[in-house]
């Protein structure tokens, strides 16, 4: 016969209960509101694409050394103007209709392809396999789980890691209208995020203006970097230089 599993002691089963009724959450699953030690989602250095979920710190030495890298071939130039520019002028907002990007021509907008890529637990409307109504999903910029549901949809805001007015004043101007509807569509420069945060950010630079979550606020620079280097576009010299202090140059 098999051993029998040893009987536990009543203390034992007393603490169980105990932190049962406190409300504790299994190793399994996250708490309500603050993530997991190290946070969730996907090193952008093990997501060139952008079409895994999220962004997850970039702490090791070597990983560090490895953004910095990246980073340091990034060039450099002075803003332009920013006259002419206008949200139109990079296409209908979260067109599926753009060629040359990750998630597109699958019948689903963005927005929701986007929802769907960083949420857990997704639910959709009646009938569609594309609308997403209610999720959980973890808000990077935070470190908090956010409960979603469409009836607040600004809760959560798709943000454009590289700034579409950024992008104009940095060569996005003298694009034809096709490129620039791919940088406005691309998952790759795309991270849903809290609604405030995304709103205080506007179309600031790395210099001015990085997430609350310390921790990983070197992967946003190196996602930063990616759509930088993508779309051949410069940053500023403040912007670099602030970019290789996030990853500890």
């Amino acid at each position: 016969m098999p051993a029998c599993r040893p009987a536990l002691s009543a203390s034992a089963v007393l603490l169980i209960s105990a932190l049962a009724l406190a409300g504790c959450t299994s190793a399994a699953g996250p708490s309500a509101d603050r993530a997991p030690s190290g946070g969730v989602g996907t090193s952008p250095l093990q997501n060139p694409d952008g079409t895994k979920p999220g962004l997850a710190p970039i702490s090791s030495a070597e990983d560090l050394k490895t953004a910095r890298d990246l980073i340091a071939t990034v060039r450099t130039a002075a803003a332009g103007p920013k006259d002419g520019y206008d949200r139109d002028q990079f296409g209908p907002a979260w067109t599926d209709n753009v060629d040359g990007v990750a998630l597109a021509h699958n019948k689903c907008d963005t927005r929701n392809d986007l929802l769907a890529r960083d949420g857990r637990s997704v639910e959709h409307k009646d009938g569609s396999a594309c609308t997403v109504t209610a999720m959980t999903i973890y808000d990077p910029y935070t470190g908090k789980y956010v409960q979603w549901s469409k009836q607040q949809a600004s809760r959560i805001q798709i943000d454009h890691v590289m700034p579409l007015s950024y992008d104009w004043q940095m060569g996005a101007a003298k694009w034809d209208k096709a490129k620039r509807v791919q940088i406005a569509n691309d998952p790759l420069n795309l991270v849903p995020a809290d609604g405030p945060q995304n709103a205080s950010k506007g179309d600031s630079g790395p210099a001015e203006w990085l997430p609350a979550n310390t921790s990983i606020r070197c992967s946003y620079v190196v996602r930063f970097a990616q759509v930088s280097l993508k779309y051949q576009l410069p940053v500023t010299e403040a912007d670099k230089k602030a970019m290789l202090q996030q990853c500890g140059g």
